[in-house]
């Protein structure tokens, strides 16, 4: 998956279309991610043990990350992520994510 953790993504379909988050999560299984401020859902809660109040809550919930796209650190625009291969200092090659619009190295 090109999408990890921590990064800053925006929405590009669906009803949240637009807005950006950070990832909180991602799911390889269901190839899903989970985004803060993104995709919020109401729950109806009873009383209980743990939420004695009960009432409604509200949580985010996961988005298929075809429906998502990483935001530049350059431009601050939606960009499409790429792989390259760049030598270390001991002489070792290692892959590193960049954005396909501006070239920068995605950290």
């Amino acid at each position: 998956m090109k999408i990890k953790k921590n990064d800053t993504i925006e929405v590009t379909t669906g009803k949240n279309r637009g807005k950006r988050g950070k990832v909180l999560r991602v799911y390889t299984e269901t190839e899903r991610v989970l985004v803060e401020g993104v995709n919020i859902q109401k729950k109806h809660e009873r009383p209980s043990q743990k939420n004695q109040q009960g009432g409604i809550t509200q949580k985010e919930a996961p988005i298929h990350i075809s429906n998502v796209m990483l935001v530049d650190p350059k431009t601050g625009e939606r960009t499409r992520v790429g792989k390259r291969g760049v030598q270390a200092a001991s002489g070792k090659l290692r892959f590193e994510r960049f954005a396909k619009r501006s070239g920068e190295a995605i950290a």
